[in-house]
């Protein structure tokens, strides 16, 4: 008996190994960090090294090779996947068709649950469809324990120059879910759209999350109007990396904004 099952272990085929992957989009970035081995992931996007909208720490993002997306710098890293964005060059997809390498599009999730299905997609493709599973529980028991009165506080996510995300984002259900209420549509705002300075302050917001403002980029934000404004309005700093990815990112974003709910 024991000769025969050591002759079964012999000759039986041997595990595929898990696909090598290459990922050219931020937000796929941080999820791979989680659902992924390291040495799986063969390179990441160059977004993902400006610590100011990477969604991955400084110490991960060293540990991998970057590229900005081009066919020759993809097709290099030898991946047997790449996952990317919505908008991909043509000339990069048809050089992966041509060296037969599979690719895998996601668009920007405008909701948790479709941000939980990216989640699963990613990790069935790279081979690890239980850690998807693992991370989507973290992300749904983030939001869970960081949930408020659901449109209590008028608030409003501004970026510089003054857009804001609108109704039909992520951004906005992550504010609905903890307790804010998106005014982007009494502004009667498209998804993506610019509020200009006079409409914020004739219906001023209770929260203004100001993405970026920790840099001084949003001259706006320093306008003698608004700052006479400030016994109205309070200001608390939305970072950039949490205002467009879902995932793990949803997890820091919620906390943000439970602890701005919790110091009015």
């Amino acid at each position: 008996m024991r000769i025969i099952a050591l002759a079964l272990l012999v000759t039986a085929p041997a595990a595929a190994a898990p696909p090598r992957i290459v990922s050219i989009n931020p937000c796929v970035d941080a999820i791979l960090m989680h659902v992924a081995d390291p040495g799986q992931i063969a390179g990441i996007s160059h977004y993902s090294k400006d610590p100011r909208a990477s969604s991955i720490t400084a110490s991960e993002a060293a540990r991998y090779a970057a590229t900005s997306g081009t066919a020759e710098e993809v097709v290099a890293l030898a991946p047997d996947l790449v996952i990317a964005g919505a908008h991909v060059a043509p000339a990069t997809i048809a050089a992966l068709k041509r060296m037969d390498i599979a690719l895998l599009q996601l668009g920007v999730p405008e909701t948790i649950s479709e941000s939980r299905e990216q989640v699963r997609q990613i990790a069935a493709a790279v081979g690890h469809p239980d850690r998807g599973a693992r991370l989507n529980a973290r992300i749904d028991a983030a939001v869970a324990a960081a949930g408020g009165p659901a449109g209590r506080v008028p608030a409003l996510i501004w970026q510089g120059g003054g857009l804001v995300p609108g109704e039909k984002t992520l951004a906005s259900e992550l504010l609905r879910r903890t307790g804010f209420h998106n005014l982007s549509k009494d502004y009667g705002l498209k998804n993506w759209d610019v509020l200009p300075l006079e409409y914020l302050i004739a219906r001023a917001p209770r929260v203004l999350f100001s993405v970026g403002d920790e840099r001084g980029e949003d001259r706006m934000l320093g306008h003698p109007a608004l700052r006479r404004m400030g016994g109205h309005i309070a200001i608390r700093p939305y970072p950039e990396r949490l205002l467009r990815c879902g995932g793990p990112t949803i997890i820091d974003a919620v906390a943000a904004l439970a602890d701005a709910r919790r110091s009015l």
